[in-house]
């Protein structure tokens, strides 16, 4: 992948990241792309986002979390506490202007975790958060997604190895470690809700096996705020990657992009 840097992130751990669009980012709102659980910035979503930075001259940044992509570090030793904490250092570290964060399944919970972090200790910061764009979020998903809907085998294979190999629809089965489930429990905002002073818009599939329609609907339901809006895309499934919803995405980030440089439809 052409056009790839590096930053150095918290703990010293390489963070392999690409800016797209405009170079110029001191002006209009750009996008922030936070990617998924064994996923990197070159998938279909993070590309189609990518694409939209250039083709509206607006700053883009993606990256990838340590263990995943082309960052340094081993997947299997990471936890949402690692990757909340690069998410935050690569936003104030990388980022300038207002942005859109796109977070797709796992990195929905991060855009979450973001912005309860910046808005509760970093308000500057947190004046650049212009709207968050939510895509089969799986907030709470160590809890709620993983441990809670684990066979009692996986469960015990938890317990005697520190690790369970879940199989999955694409491709490799995935390592999920008895740490990573335990940190998970520090993020949990579910049950405690969070109040988000910028517009949410959150795309979910109703055929989607991994995040259902049902917990993004407690994810819509803890979420307070004076614009939160969800959108149910019939026959979608957790990819959500098909031509029309790429569509659907872009023009979402894009009229959220809009509004916060003052531009109405």
């Amino acid at each position: 992948m052409a056009g790839v840097d590096f930053e150095q992130g918290p703990g010293g751990v390489k963070l392999a990241f690409h800016q797209d669009g405009s170079t110029e980012d001191l002006g209009r709102c750009g996008f922030f792309w936070l990617g998924g659980f064994m996923s990197d910035m070159t998938g279909t979503k993070a590309e189609a986002l990518a694409a939209l930075a250039r083709e509206t001259r607006r700053p883009g940044l993606r990256f990838d979390y340590s263990g995943h992509g082309q960052s340094e570090g081993k997947f299997i030793d990471g936890t949402i506490s690692d990757w909340l904490e690069q998410s935050v250092h690569m936003f104030i570290a990388k980022t300038y202007s207002k942005r859109i964060i796109v977070g797709s399944s796992m990195g929905g919970w991060l855009a979450l975790l973001l912005a309860r972090v910046l808005l509760r200790d970093d308000p500057r910061a947190a004046k650049r958060l212009a709207g968050i764009v939510l895509i089969a979020p799986a907030a709470d998903m160590t809890s709620d997604l993983m441990w809670d809907n684990f066979s009692p085998e996986a469960r015990n294979e938890l317990e005697d190895r520190s690790v369970y190999m879940r199989p999955s629809e694409y491709g490799e089965p995935m390592p999920i470690t008895l740490r990573l489930l335990q940190d998970g429990t520090k993020h949990l905002l579910l049950k405690t809700g969070l109040e988000l002073p910028f517009p949410v818009r959150i795309l979910q599939g109703s055929s989607d096996p991994d995040v259902p329609p049902s917990h993004a609907l407690k994810v819509f339901g803890a979420l307070s705020g004076p614009d939160i809006t969800m959108t149910l895309i019939k026959g979608g499934d957790h990819r959500l990657s098909t031509p029309g919803q790429l569509k659907l995405i872009r023009e979402t980030a894009r009229q959220l992009a809009e509004r916060a440089d003052g531009i109405t439809p």
